[in-house]
């Protein structure tokens, strides 16, 4: 399946502190979400829109292992994270809050505002200019967490069917 997202651009090294600053941690998502960025691009957090995309430059997520620097992007709506590198615990995280991260090589060639089409089939990107950013595989249990909307999403949904399948053999 393709689909069609607006691009916000990042650059290198975008660390957990700006996705996630400390001054708001004691606030839950809630209140940490509305400053994701903020250091970075001041307007991000109030204008991004659900179903937009993130491309950025090498390291994205270094620093601490919090677990509110995905959550900020999911509850802002972002659909992906195109970047050459993600930070090991941001990766993990990212994917068990269901936000889907491509890892692309390329992925600073895309332009602010662009519109972009994911082909998680094929697992690229496909810029405006109509070339195509291919990104790494990515193993199916992680696209099956994402498309459940996160890890324990995913575990409802798999309690669910094993009490139906039990109902339905009793």
């Amino acid at each position: 399946m393709t689909t069609t997202h607006r691009v916000w651009t990042l650059g290198a090294d975008i660390d957990t502190d700006a996705l996630a600053p400390g001054p708001y941690m004691k606030l839950g998502i809630d209140g940490i979400a509305p400053h994701c960025l903020e250091a970075v691009r001041p307007e991000f957090a109030a204008a991004v829109r659900p179903g937009d995309v993130v491309a950025a430059g090498p390291n994205f997520g270094i620093g601490s292992s919090r677990e509110q620097a995905a959550a900020a992007l999911v509850h802002l709506g972002v659909r992906a994270v195109i970047a050459p590198s993600f930070s090991g615990l941001f990766f993990r995280n990212a994917f068990n809050l269901g936000l889907l991260l491509l890892t692309c090589r390329d992925a600073q060639r895309l332009a602010d505002g662009e519109q972009v089409a994911l082909d998680l089939q094929a697992l690229a990107v496909r810029a405006a200019d109509g070339s195509v950013l291919p990104c790494e595989p990515i193993p199916g249990f992680l696209l099956d967490m994402v498309r459940a909307g996160g890890l324990m999403n995913q575990l409802r949904e798999r309690l669910q069917r094993e009490r139906a399948a039990r109902g339905a053999a009793a």
